[in-house]
Formats: C-alpha cells, sequence, structure tokens
C-alpha cells in the first residue's frame, strides 16, 4: 500500500493499530516493526532507518529532514519501542490544534487506550503509556521531578520552537531536567544545534546523533506570480494543481478571500453532490456555521485559529479525503497540521508579528512551503508568490496603455508600512540558511512553584536549572535576578514558608492546597491570588468580583475588545442625536469610549499597590474587561453572544478566552476560597464550552468504540456521558437546575413551546418578567422535595420577578429511567403556580 492520504504519518488511517508487544528484545522490535511497515507497503528512507537505527541503539536522535520526509514514522517507531518495553512516553507539539491532531492519528496507530492527551484545555486517559501533549504540559512534568519521571522516551515535534521567543524555555526544560529520558526531537527547519547537542550529552550521559536530509521525497517547484490572484487560481485549477492552499497572514482576510473564491466555481456537480452527502449531518450551528458550510459545499475550506475546533477538524477530515480544492488559511496551518496539499501560494511575504512587519524568515517560509507535494500523489509539490498587489495591478495598466496605444498612467506604489518584496526576495528565501537557533529560557512564579513544591530540595534544582541553562552568562545572572525577585514575593504574599534553622525536610514548604491540576499559568496569577484577600465572600456580588479580578489577569482577546466599543458608541451616537448634541462634540464624546471595565478602580488601584511591593510587576500589564462576566451576568449562549457583536470570524478567540477563564477558576483560584457560587459559575463556563465544542472528546469515544453513534447538536457532551450522572440523583441535580433555567430563558425570550407559554401566562401578567441574572440564577431558589415518589425528583423553581416578591414557583418532575434512556436531562413541567397554592 502507497502511503496516501495521511502524509508524512506515515500509517493509513484504515490500517489496524501497531499495538504493543511486551517482553521483547530490541532487535526482534526494530524486526517486527518493520516487518509491519512493509506489510503496509512502506519502505524506509535512508535517513528514517539511520534515525530508527539510532534510537533503538539507546541514543538520542535530532532529525532534521524536509517537510514529507516521514519523521513521524521515526517517532512511530520510539513509541513502538517504548510501549513493547512496558515504558511510558510522550509526544509533545507546539499548539494545542497540532496536539489533538497528533492524538487522535497515535490513537489509530497505537490503539487509543494506549494513548492519552493533555493540553490545559482537555485532558483524556492522562495515565496511558504514550501522551500526547503541549510542551508547556511536558515542562511542568519536568519541573515537577523529570529525573524520576517514570518516562523513558519524549518526542518534541517541531522541535524549531526551541528558540520561540515566548514559549522556548517549555521546549529546553525538559532537556534539563529528565536526565534519563530519550529524547527525538525533529524539525524540517533546525539550524546549526551544535552547543545543545554538547550540553545535552553531557546532562544525560547518553550520546546525541542528528541525522539530517535534504532531499524530499516529493521535489517543489517555485513560480512567481504577477497575475491577479483569482486568475492565478483559475490557472491552477485548470492545470490539475489542486488541492491549493492559499496563505493568508490575517484570520480576516483568510476568511474573506474565501467568499471571493466563490467565483472560481472549483468543483465539479458531481464533486458537490459527494460533499453534500459528507456534510448532511454536520453540525452548523454556531452564528458562522452557515457562511462556512456554504464555502465548503464549493470545495473551499478556511482554517485558522478564529474557528471553532470542530469546524478546524470538519476542514482537516474533508482535505484528508480530497473533498476540497481551495483552503484559505493562516499560517498556522503550515506547523504540521496534516492537511494534504499539492500547491501553496504565498498571497504576500511578509506579516506583522504582534511588534512590527518584517518580510518571513526564511524558517517560517520554509515550514509553509513545505507543505506543498503530496506524497503518494504528486511527483512534484508547486510554490507561488504573488507579487505585491500594486505591482499587479501597474502591470495590468501598463498592459492596457499599450494595447490601446496611450500612455502610462501614475503608478502605484506600496501602501505606507507595508514592507517591499519581489522576486529576488522569494529567490533569497528558497536557498538561504535556515536563522539560528537561539535558545530561550524564563523564570516565573509557575516555575517556582513546581520546582520549590518538590519533595526534595528544591532550591538545589533551581540553582542547577538556572546553572545549566542554555543561555549566556549574562542571561543566568538575569534570571537567578528573576528568580530571587520571585522568591521572595512568594515568601512576602504566604505561598512560601522557609524551614526553620536545624529544623528538618525541605528548606522550603509550599502553603497552599494546590488542586491537582494547579497552575499559575498567568505571569499575574500571583496579583490574583493575593487580592483576593481584599474581597468579602459574604457580599452579594463576590462571585462576579473574583470573575473581574480574573478577567483582569488575562490577555486582551483585542477583536471581542474592539466589537464592544464599537456596540458602545453606536448606541452613544443614538442618544447624542436623539438629545440633539452637536457634531464636534459628538465626535469628542466618542473618543472618550473604551470597553466595560467592572472594578476598574478597585483592580488598578489593588495592581498599584501589588507593583509597589513587588517590584518585578512593573513590567506586567493589567487588563480589567468584561468578556466572561457580560456574559454571564445576561444569562446568553455562546451563540447569542456571538451575534450581540458580530463576532462570527472570532467564535474560536472568544471560546479560547472563555477557556482561559474557567482554567483560572478551575486550577488557580484556591479551593477555601471557592463559595457556592462560585463553584456554580465554574459548573456553568465548563458545560458552556463542553456544550460549544465537544468533537475532541466524541472522537476519542468513537474510536474507543466504533459503534457509537455520533449525538446531534452542540450539545452533547462527552464528559457527561463518561461521568453518566443519570444514574445518580446527587450527580443529576445541578444539571437539572441549568436546564430548568434554560426552560425559564425559553419562556422570557419567547420561544417556548406554545403549551409551555400558557403555563407561565398569569405570571408574566402579574409580575412582568422573570429575571435571570446572577442572584436569580441561585441555587438557594430551587430545591428539591423530599418526599418525591422513588425513580422520581422533583424540582421547586422559584421565579424570581423585578421587584423580588419571589412568590411564585415552577415545578417540574424529572424521571430517573427517562434521563438515563435519552442521555440527557427530561424535564416535565408540572405547573406554574404562586407558592400558597401548593
Amino acid at each position: 500500500m502507497v502511503e496516501g492520504v495521511d502524509g508524512e504519518r506515515g500509517m493509513a488511517v484504515a490500517d489496524p493499530p501497531l499495538g504493543p508487544v511486551r517482553g521483547i528484545v530490541a532487535d526482534e522490535v526494530l524486526a517486527r516493526f518493520i516487518d509491519a511497515m512493509e506489510e503496509r507497503g512502506l519502505t524506509l528512507y535512508e535517513e528514517q532507518e539511520a534515525a530508527i537505527l539510532e534510537l533503538y541503539e539507546g541514543r538520542h536522535v535530532i532529525l532534521k529532514t524536509p517537510t514529507g520526509s516521514g519523521k513521524s514514522l521515526v517517532a512511530g517507531a520510539l513509541l513502538f519501542k517504548t510501549l513493547c518495553d512496558g515504558a511510558r512516553a510522550v509526544y509533545t507539539c507546539p499548539i494545542k490544534a497540532l496536539v489533538n491532531e497528533k492524538f487522535l492519528a497515535l490513537c489509530r496507530e497505537h490503539g487509543p487506550e494506549n494513548v492519552g492527551l493533555m493540553t490545559g484545555d482537555a485532558t483524556v486517559n492522562a495515565r496511558a503509556p504514550v501522551l500526547c501533549c503541549t510542551a508547556e504540559i511536558l515542562a511542568n512534568i519536568a519541573l515537577r521531578g523529570g529525573e524520576r519521571a517514570k518516562i523513558a522516551a519524549v518526542v518534541m515535534d517541531e522541535f524549531h520552537y526551541y528558540g520561540d521567543a515566548e514559549r522556548g524555555a517549555a521546549w529546553q526544560i525538559p532537556l534539563l531536567m529528565m536526565p534519563a529520558t530519550q529524547f527525538l526531537l525533529m524539525s524540517a527547519t533546525l539550524g546549526d544545534l551544535g552547543t545543545m547537542e554538547q550540553a545535552l550529552e553531557k546532562r544525560t550521559r547518553r550520546p546525541v546523533v542528528t541525522v539530517s536530509g535534504e532531499n524530499r521525497p516529493v521535489p517543489l517547484e517555485f513560480s512567481w506570480s504577477e497575475d491577479p490572484l483569482l486568475q492565478r487560481v483559475e490557472n491552477l485549477l485548470k492545470a490539475g494543481e489542486a488541492p491549493i492552499y492559499l496563505v493568508y497572514f490575517t484570520q480576516r482576510s483568510a476568511t474573506e478571500a474565501a467568499q471571493g473564491l466563490l467565483a472560481t466555481n472549483p468543483c465539479t456537480r458531481e464533486e458537490r453532490e459527494r460533499l453534500d452527502s459528507h456534510l448532511a449531518e454536520v453540525d452548523f450551528s454556531s452564528p458562522f456555521g452557515k457562511d462556512l458550510k456554504r464555502w465548503l459545499r464549493h470545495g473551499i475550506g478556511v482554517h485558522h485559529a478564529g474557528l471553532l475546533p470542530r469546524y478546524r477538524i470538519l476542514v482537516e477530515t474533508l482535505a484528508q479525503q480530497g473533498l476540497l480544492k481551495l483552503i484559505c488559511g493562516t499560517d498556522t496551518l503550515g506547523v504540521g497540521i496534516n492537511v494534504p496539499i499539492r500547491t501553496v501560494v504565498f498571497t504576500q511575504l511578509w506579516k506583522y508579528d504582534g511588534r512590527r512587519s518584517a518580510i518571513l524568515a526564511v524558517r517560517d517560509f520554509r515550514q509553509i512551503a513545505g507543505r506543498a507535494g503530496r506524497r503518494g500523489f504528486d511527483v512534484r509539490g508547486t510554490v507561488v508568490a504573488q507579487a505585491p498587489e500594486h505591482v499587479i495591478e501597474n502591470r495590468k495598466a501598463e498592459e492596457k496603455a499599450a494595447a490601446k496605444g496611450g500612455r502610462k498612467g501614475p503608478r502605484r506604489s506600496a501602501p505606507e508600512g507595508v514592507p517591499v518584496w519581489d522576486e529576488q526576495t522569494f529567490k533569497r528565501l528558497q536557498s538561504a540558511p535556515n536563522e539560528t537557533l537561539l535558545p530561550v529560557m524564563a523564570m516565573n512564579h509557575g516555575i517556582l512553584l513546581q520546582v520549590l513544591g518538590r519533595e526534595d530540595d528544591g532550591c538545589a534544582v533551581l540553582r542547577r536549572l538556572i546553572r545549566e541553562a542554555h543561555v549566556t552568562p549574562h542571561r543566568k545572572r538575569e534570571l537567578r535576578r528573576r528568580a530571587w525577585a520571585l522568591f521572595r514575593a512568594l515568601v512576602t504574599s504566604g505561598l512560601l514558608t522557609l524551614r526553620a534553622r536545624g529544623g528538618q525536610g525541605p528548606k522550603v514548604r509550599v502553603n497552599m492546597e494546590l488542586q491537582e491540576d494547579f497552575s499559575l499559568h498567568q505571569s499575574l496569577s500571583l496579583f490574583f491570588i493575593e487580592t483576593l484577600e481584599l474581597l468579602d465572600p459574604d457580599h452579594p456580588e463576590y462571585a462576579l468580583q473574583v470573575l473581574s479580578l480574573c478577567e483582569s489577569i488575562l490577555e486582551n482577546p483585542d477583536t471581542i475588545l474592539y466589537r464592544q466599543v464599537d456596540k458602545l458608541k453606536e448606541e452613544l451616537v443614538k442618544q447624542l442625536k436623539a438629545e440633539g448634541v452637536p457634531y464636534e462634540e459628538r465626535m469628542e464624546r466618542l473618543q472618550e469610549v473604551e470597553h466595560p471595565k467592572p472594578m476598574r478602580d478597585f483592580i488598578y488601584n489593588a495592581f498599584n499597590a501589588f507593583r509597589e511591593r513587588q517590584p518585578w510587576a512593573g513590567e506586567e500589564t493589567i487588563r480589567p474587561k468584561s468578556i466572561a462576566r457580560e456574559l454571564y451576568e445576561d444569562y446568553l449562549s455562546f451563540s447569542e453572544y456571538i451575534r450581540r457583536y458580530g463576532l462570527q470570524r472570532a467564535e474560536g478567540l472568544l471560546l479560547r478566552h472563555l477557556s482561559q477563564v474557567y482554567k483560572v477558576l478551575a486550577q488557580t483560584l484556591p479551593v477555601e476560597r471557592k463559595t457556592e457560587a462560585l463553584m456554580e459559575m465554574e459548573a456553568f463556563f465548563h458545560d458552556l464550552i463542553s456544550d460549544t465544542d465537544s468533537s475532541l472528546l466524541e472522537e476519542w469515544e468513537r474510536l474507543q468504540n466504533p459503534t457509537l453513534a455520533p449525538r446531534a447538536g452542540p450539545t452533547a457532551s462527552p464528559v457527561r456521558r463518561t461521568v453518566d450522572p443519570f444514574g445518580d440523583p446527587q450527580q443529576l441535580r445541578p444539571l437539572i437546575r441549568r436546564a430548568a433555567l434554560e426552560r425559564l430563558k425559553a419562556v422570557q425570550g419567547g420561544y417556548a413551546s406554545p403549551e409551555e407559554a400558557a403555563h407561565f401566562a398569569p405570571f408574566l401578567s402579574e409580575r412582568g418578567r422573570i429575571r435571570l441574572d446572577p442572584e436569580a440564577r441561585n441555587a438557594k431558589h430551587a430545591h428539591f422535595l423530599e418526599d418525591a415518589p422513588v425513580g422520581t425528583i422533583i424540582l421547586c423553581q422559584t421565579l424570581v420577578d423585578v421587584e423580588e416578591n419571589n412568590d411564585w414557583e415552577a415545578r417540574f418532575r424529572i424521571t430517573m429511567a427517562a434521563c438515563q434512556a435519552a442521555g440527557t436531562v427530561v424535564l416535565e413541567l408540572e405547573s406554574v403556580r404562586p407558592i400558597g397554592e401548593y
């Protein structure tokens, strides 16, 4: 069998899992692995064979071969050996989308019972012998006790992130803290790593071997284009060069391009019918789903971080099945996501990295260009670079003038601030060497707490971590100063206690009762924890205050905040016009509008005081905002919030922000500070996130049980199905209360059934409306009858009204057997009456 749509992975999805065979020697393991590959029609390349032999001899391997040369097959060989040895292995990737994809691929290759997942957002089968995780998760494992961690092998995919300015430390820490572990470091774009190789060999006392190669299984052909993009795409389609990946560097431009490409009509009628059959059962219920479905029906995909994960997975799946002709994506698609592509079209050769606009780095260019060419399908891959738009327009104007015999008009120039590129730039990116990877090390609260919370001498371990870091002596001195400042801050805050002189045990003790998945993953998490002490848990808005404090330490999702400001400006303009305010004054007032910042004065004052006590915090910024709080206070669904601000193209951004909020509430908020209202809030965000997109967990369940039918709609929650609360009344009660509140919301919103609306009509006539703010949703307004019949639960939900009479009640009957059969809460409204009438 030829390696087909599974591309670089080296194993076809349809093949049976390559499960472990315990208790056999390395030579026999190798022989069995090679036999399995031959049975699948795969012949190892020279570099693959060399790397696998070195790994089976117990050496570290740095694998530097081009994209599409089968590096993942080498990783599979190491994982297979580790499983056969009865040991544990970790496969780590730079981005969560790639971790998710690798997790599912490894489930198919080695069996779902042998593979687990940890990304910080999702955890599945975490104690499995093969763990697929982000680099940050692996770094945490290493910091907590990497010397003792029973991890025999680690695969670090896309290892060029070792030099990433923001995340490089997570890629370096395992190399420093896991001396007994064997490493496979893989990337298509590594430069010289001589210093790192020497340090790794010295630290682990294990030889390091570099296996490199320049030959691609599918060679690339490069082409410069001065045709308009639409014309070039049509020509590529006619020439049979699809699938085509059009590279954009903003989510907005990638999404807008999909609409314009409908004019190319890339699919035949038969191909559209095949797409329709695949899309018929797909849930497109989110606000963006309607647009995406329309593009997908024409063979046009969109892929970027702003999409919900289930949509990204759908695009990848359709592409792997050869059903998409065009994919408009950001450069994240070039980070190893398994989307088979024949042609890569760079719409520009520069990007804005958050600080400045600059021509692409050679490494970035090659990483993306390397996606071209499908092994087993294409004899070559095509890489096209579009000339700048003003160059294309000038050429068109010249040709038009020449055809008419007229004079040339004024020439257009590049927009201000946009880097200029030309064909020579394109050629340089093809031939120049990769930039040298500069190692990165950082120091933060999370690192200190992980290390100092160890049972051994954490202080000595921390000193060694800094001493052996792959950075300059000057940088090591900076790290020591930073670590000392953070250490003093943790002691001052009471999170750490020093052992008395002459005492027994560790020199430092962590004083917090840390949750198992505790995290100080935000740089200002310590501010969050300290400032909690200033809040009164008995205050009626304590939970909302904690939520605002939580959001203030998170990065700003600027797109969402801009939309909030736009909406506030629209409302203010209407108000000012109605009041007859002059135009000039209206413009001045509009300049003052900013996004909502609950508790702004309290948060700013608390942060200023914190910064005075903690000098290291001077480089940090606090960011009050109200996204999760607005959604929670107004009891909005995910889709309702998206529609309120027109965020259809940024659904993934909102989901990530809400996931970060949930993570702080679940992992950073100390258990002793969690009131009942906060636990309700935590459950609210958990369910909101799970209900919005649970595609990854559903796919894992399906791998474990292929006969499991997919559940329709976004409300399918595999977390609930795994826990199975429907047979336990105590677990079921919180779900019942939330289901009842959704029914009240339907009544208040005017979309309840006519029969149900009729039940509530007397209440609405007398009391006006049902309140659904956080106070109205408090658990104290719901109680369960103790004398309900066996197998039945009766919920009595107080209807909170505007004047707080709170003298009406809705009663719901729940039959346990019906809930178990349906796999969800089944509510039957019995009555709506004044409480005194019961």
